[in-house]
């Protein structure tokens, strides 16, 4: 039966009923020495484990706190990580049924999910960005081969947008705006500035000890300038758990991620905290959980409002105060195992070629991982059924609905585990958003789990 299951699964990838354009990202990483710097190598050893899900544009070394100027010499480690998912991906593709890899101009073009890339695309897409932090190196003289392959990106026909996940700064990202900027007109600035994205964990485009210095950086020209045209989130807090949670659940990262295939041994000890940019790029794999184009539908990113950043000056996506602050750190503790698990599992195919596959959540007889919409009137009733789901490796399943605070309307929706519930709204329910979230958890090993985000909007 578990055979049986994985090749439909297979055969429903391989005839496009699952398969969908992946997001596409560029990250820019101050990667440096793993004894030294461990986190930026941890974080991108768990993000080659998706590379599945995630069209990875850009690779690119910058600068961060710890190094300005960046040493050129430290993109080795970035290459090292790249050269161990080589020898892992040919057990990587077994997860989807892969057999190959297709030419590199399609490679080049766009990726579908399901689709591991060659490493000979990933080093193609490493490549240096800004050696120097700060506005004030923005400029003619800071052009970069990572600026100019964001500019190149932008200007591909492709309506997809680009997120720019920045580990280190984003001085790179600013540096190729700028250079729009005295290139194009008002109305072509516009248009390139709208196909990006930037999720920043916190502002390191300065020298740690100048780190309170908030208009050393250009980030804060960049939420100024472009605050209507470029979505900008800047996490300070996300990361932070991120890093604490690592350190309370590291035995599990000892004993399951450390020393398993090549990615795994590439996995170093932590030294500040663990994997503390990873929340950037989770923010966008595709899982059913949320759309990161609304930052306030929580993800395995975080959530985040529109506020008065930390400089007092800027706005931005950011959840640093309260109540979003704790809203975003309780769904994070809830989701942090399940997402551990995930990564465990990949790093279990990286070593085997053998392992689990997350269910597929069908709610109401709707396939995917776009969020449901469902148009209803005050007092109605409203049935999700997922009873339609199930698990490729014909593992049993268990459910779990609950509604999001923090976005839209609030009343008491109670927890449910039945397959099927229903949604009773109030007689005198306003306008507006409902949101509820459909868990679908199978009983394996490393326990995986699907999700399916439903919006009721009532009127």
């Amino acid at each position: 039966m578990r055979n049986i299951l994985t090749f439909l699964l297979l055969c429903l990838l391989a005839t496009g009923a699952q398969a969908q354009l992946k997001p596409r990202v560029v990250i820019l990483t101050d990667i440096g020495q793993p004894d030294l710097e461990p986190d930026d190598t941890e974080s991108l050893v768990h993000l080659l484990c998706y590379a599945d899900l995630l069209e990875i544009e850009g690779i690119i070394t910058s600068t961060g706190w710890n190094c300005d100027p960046y040493p050129a010499q430290s993109a080795a480690y970035r290459d090292s990580v790249v050269e161990a998912y080589r020898a892992d991906v040919h057990n990587l593709m077994k997860r989807s049924g892969q057999k190959a890899f297709v030419s590199k101009d399609k490679e080049n073009g766009r990726q579908k999910t399901g689709y591991w890339p060659s490493a000979e695309y990933l080093r193609s897409r490493c490549v240096m960005g800004s050696q120097r932090a700060g506005i004030k190196m923005i400029g003619k003289d800071n052009d970069s081969e990572g600026s100019e392959l964001i500019i190149r990106l932008a200007d591909e026909k492709d309506e997809r947008p680009i997120w720019v996940c920045a580990w280190g700064g984003a001085n790179t990202l600013a540096q190729a705006i700028w250079k729009v900027k005295r290139t194009r007109t008002p109305e072509q600035l516009k248009a390139f500035v709208h196909k990006l994205r930037l999720y920043t964990i916190t502002d390191q485009d300065m020298v740690y000890a100048k780190r309170m210095d908030l208009a050393f950086s250009s980030h804060q020209w960049m939420r100024r300038e472009f605050a209507h045209d470029l979505l900008f989130v800047w996490d300070e807090g996300t990361w932070q758990l991120q890093c604490s949670l690592g350190q309370e659940y590291w035995q599990q990262m000892k004993d399951y991620v450390q020393g398993h295939a090549a990615m795994g041994k590439q996995y170093p000890d932590y030294k500040y905290g663990v994997e503390g940019d990873t929340p950037s790029f989770l923010n966008v794999i595709p899982n059913g959980l949320h759309n990161p184009e609304e930052p306030m539908q929580v993800g395995w990113g975080g959530y985040h409002t529109w506020a008065l950043t930390k400089d007092s000056t800027t706005y931005a996506w950011t959840s640093w105060q309260e109540p979003a602050k704790s809203i975003s750190e309780t769904y994070y503790r809830q989701f942090y195992p399940t997402q551990l698990n995930d990564f465990i599992a990949r790093i279990e195919w990286a070593e085997t070629g053998r392992g689990n596959h997350n269910p597929v959540a069908i709610v109401n007889g709707r396939k995917g991982t776009d969020a449901i919409v469902i148009k209803a009137k005050a007092g109605q009733t409203i049935t999700l059924d997922a009873s339609a789901s199930f698990d490729p490796d014909g593992d049993a399943l268990t459910f779990k609905w609950w509604q999001q605070n923090g976005i839209g309307q609030t009343f008491n929706v109670d927890v449910d585990v039945n397959p099927a519930v229903k949604v009773q709204l109030p007689a005198t329910v306003a306008s507006g958003e409902i949101h509820i979230v459909c868990e679908v958890h199978d009983n394996s090993r490393y326990a995986l789990t699907a999700y399916r985000r439903i919006i009721i909007k009532t009127k």
